[in-house]
């Protein structure tokens, strides 16, 4: 008799197949891979002018990510797999993960292999609010490093509600690194990232850059697609992240 532990909560696609049952597994169906992204960084700004014309901004510190998945016209097998999954819960209410191709691994294969493979850690404790860290590694020094574009999760044992995304910005390394600044050593890389972090950082806290996934819900209320006259399915899916 064979069981499953879990009901998936990632979106279904290429990576993420799923069983009739509901669970993620190699023997599920693979649901359909993205057409394309419209992918958007949305912070809390305020702006004013005087009637000089001088400006005035102020950040409340507030930022998510939204984005729309398209999909290509779909056979009605690989509609149901995305619409059973979002059928099991109100999308609008309780979140799913979507892991994003582009961003599933860093762009640099040396470091993706590495970061596969050994675990990256944070080097402190890190408060709210900043938006650098030095991280190490907890093998073998850095045979290369992420770059600018790469994103990570923190999975900090200690808080597990803490899920946002974060965006690689600006990386210094042993041999290169700011003037005046601590230097890393080889086992050691500092990131900094966007936007700032959203909650406190464990020392030893995982850092993970393999498959970092965003925690979202649906942008509205009504969940609706098309069928054509080829028997096509027709359908986006506008997400937002959702933090818990």
């Amino acid at each position: 008799m064979a069981t499953f532990t879990a009901f998936s909560d990632f979106l279904p696609s290429p990576s993420h197949p799923l069983t009739p049952a509901g669970d993620v597994s190699a023997s599920g169906t693979a649901g359909p891979g993205f057409a394309a992204l419209n992918f958007s960084s949305v912070t809390d700004t305020q702006v004013s002018r005087t009637k000089s014309g001088r400006g005035i901004g102020r950040d409340s510190g507030s930022q998510h990510w939204e984005f729309t998945i398209s999909y290509n016209p779909m056979f009605r097998t690989q509609f149901d797999v995305i619409d059973a999954f979002l059928l099991t819960r109100n999308p609008r209410k309780d979140a799913f993960y979507v892991v994003l191709p582009q961003l599933a691994n860093p762009k640099i294969p040396a470091f993706a292999d590495f970061a596969r493979n050994t675990g990256i850690l944070a080097s402190s404790f890190y408060a709210s609010g900043e938006s650098s860290m030095m991280l190490y590694s907890a093998g073998e020094n850095f045979p290369a490093y992420p770059s600018p574009g790469d994103a990570f999760n923190v999975v900090d044992p200690e808080d597990f509600n803490h899920q946002k995304l974060y965006k690689v910005t600006r990386v210094e390394t042993s041999a290169y690194y700011q003037a005046g600044s601590n230097q890393p050593n080889p086992k050691q890389v500092r990131l900094h990232f966007s936007p700032p972090l959203q909650r406190d950082v464990s020392l030893n806290a995982p850092i993970r850059f393999i498959n970092p996934q965003f925690r979202v819900i649906a942008k509205g209320d009504v969940q609706e697609h098309q069928l054509d006259t080829d028997n096509l399915y027709q359908f986006n899916l506008p997400v937002e992240e959702f933090m818990p």
